[in-house]
């Protein structure tokens, strides 16, 4: 069954984001998806993960130095909403 609410890390570079995947991949349950044409960003690569991993990621992502942006997407019938979390 697909989420109807998950969270994506958008990065500035590719390198910043194969090193947060390294990072987070290690830990948590994240997938390295194409960035959703919704957000714009330099990088075409992002990280998806679950809302039930929210804070935990969060916390960790305070330690990391690059710039990301996170953003919420919920999907209804009425398509995809996309909020910027950080």
């Amino acid at each position: 069954m697909l989420e109807k609410e998950f969270y994506v890390i958008s990065f500035d570079s590719t390198h910043h984001a194969l090193k947060t995947e390294k990072l987070l991949k290690g830990r948590f349950p994240v997938e390295m998806i194409p960035t959703p044409r919704e957000i714009s960003a330099s990088c075409g690569l992002s990280i998806k993960f679950s809302k039930a991993i929210f804070d935990p990621v969060m916390e960790m992502l305070k330690e990391d130095q690059g710039e990301y942006k996170v953003f919420r997407i919920e999907k209804s019938s009425n398509g995809r909403h996309v909020t910027k979390v950080s």
